[in-house]
């Protein structure tokens, strides 16, 4: 059976935003076809590979039809014949036919919908689950999900500085129930919401989580707190917060809007420890703008023995500037979204890296998603044992929660599902 590749096209489809974004279908010589279509952020790291937009008026100039065109003219004839079961050799072709540091050429909206159509198509005809072809037989744990339940910042409409405020189930034996764990965090924190705000408090941001009328991180938290209590699940579900410092960061002053207040880096670091001692928080992203490495790297030495702290705009998945950090101390985690760095080949190099550094790793969607469930297989491929794939709420979000939720069915009592402790403590090196 051969597995060079016969055909390769893109078209242009809608995100959760009703954004055009480009999805990729791959054809194998034996038959196996692999379709992915890529996510996009509204959050950005300046340090992203180039997601390659039409520009102009039409459509507030987010078509995706010079990255289509770059698929069907470029990459088409450049992929055609070749092995797609040589993952490095199809994203090295894809590099060199872009040849820019940050794959703004053909766009790496285009590079990256190639990359994981072709692993797809290769599943697909050996007729093995995705998690187990990128992976391997010992790709069986399933990750604690970091559900994003009150947005704010770039995400919603309301007025908090955060961007994400998110419930952690971790103390559970499977995933499943970590999930429904979620799940009634997620209903009974509307209740509270619809009790105190009224209906319109619970309306929903890009990741579904509610978007209601709070100024204050600690409302917010207190409000998260009040649902796991309903719940019935203290002591089994926690904390985290999603900062994009980028965000309220003021650069002409070198300080951060936050809760009415403008501080200093170093008061922001008094400011997240207090929040880390009052409140059950177990992991925090972005604390600063993404070029502060001196604050992140005082901020780790300071509390990173005490929780998780995840670099996403500081690393943007890129092997190089994860480097960076672990030579500074900066972060003791990473946020791994594929279409930051742009093929599948860089994004798992990443991974890898952070593992043998001992950062560990959390598979993320973007806020802008489809319904493609390519990040559930991936996390469980690279055994992160994190995934934050935003609330249970919306399509495109469930979609990798119920994929999830079929694969922890499909590996039986071969399944494994760790705590955070458990995470933080066992290091998982590819083999």
């Amino acid at each position: 059976m051969s597995f060079r590749i016969n055909d390769i096209r893109a078209r242009q489809i809608l995100d959760s935003r009703g954004s055009p974004t480009v999805e990729v279908t791959t054809i194998l010589e034996g038959g196996g076809k692999g379709t992915f279509s890529i996510p996009s952020g509204i959050s950005k790291s300046e340090k992203e590979a180039v997601e390659l937009r039409d520009g102009g008026k039409f459509l507030h100039g987010k078509g995706v039809l010079k990255a289509i065109r770059n698929v069907n003219t470029i990459i088409r004839p450049a992929l055609i014949g070749k092995e797609a079961l040589n993952q490095s050799l199809i994203d090295n072709t894809l590099l060199k036919l872009d040849g820019t540091p940050n794959k703004s050429r053909l766009g790496a909206n285009a590079i990256l919908g190639a990359s994981i159509s072709v692993a797809k198509a290769s599943s697909n005809q050996l007729n093995i689950p995705l998690y187990k072809y990128l992976g391997g037989i010992d790709s069986n744990l399933l990750p604690i999900p970091f559900m994003n339940i009150i947005n704010g910042g770039m995400h919603a409409g309301d007025k908090l500085s955060i961007q994400e405020f998110l419930v952690v189930p971790s103390n559970f034996s499977s995933f499943k129930e970590a999930l429904l764990a979620g799940v009634q965090i997620y209903m009974d924190l509307r209740d509270i919401l619809i009790s105190k705000y009224g209906k319109s408090s619970v309306n929903v941001g890009d990741e579904g989580g509610f978007a209601p009328p709070l100024s204050r991180t600690e409302d917010s938290l207190e409000l998260l707190l009040k649902a796991i209590e309903l719940a019935g699940y203290e002591g089994e579900a926690f904390l985290s917060i999603d900062c994009a410092a980028n965000e309220f960061y003021i650069s002409e002053e070198d300080k951060y809007a936050i809760d009415g207040m403008e501080i200093s880096p170093k008061e922001l670091i008094d400011f997240y420890g207090e929040l880390i001692s009052k409140y059950p928080i177990v992991s925090i992203e972005d604390p600063f703008q993404e070029n502060d490495w001196e604050s992140l790297s005082e901020f780790t030495r300071v509390l990173g023995s005490r929780i998780q702290i995840v670099g996403d705009d500081f690393f943007a998945s890129n092997p190089k500037l994860l480097k960076k950090g672990i030579e500074m101390k900066a972060a003791n985690a990473i946020l791994l979204k594929i279409n930051q760095i742009g093929t599948l080949t860089e994004a798992i190099e990443a991974a890898k890296l952070a593992k043998r550094n001992g950062y560990s790793v959390m598979v993320s969607h973007r806020s802008g998603e489809t319904t493609d469930s390519f990040i559930a297989d991936l996390s469980v491929s690279l055994n992160t044992g994190q995934i934050k794939a935003g609330a249970p709420a919306r399509g495109e979000r469930v979609a990798k929660y119920n994929r999830l939720l079929e694969i922890e069915e499909e590996l039986g009592s071969s399944a494994r599902f760790l705590s955070l402790h458990q995470i933080f403590n066992e290091k998982f090196f590819f083999k």
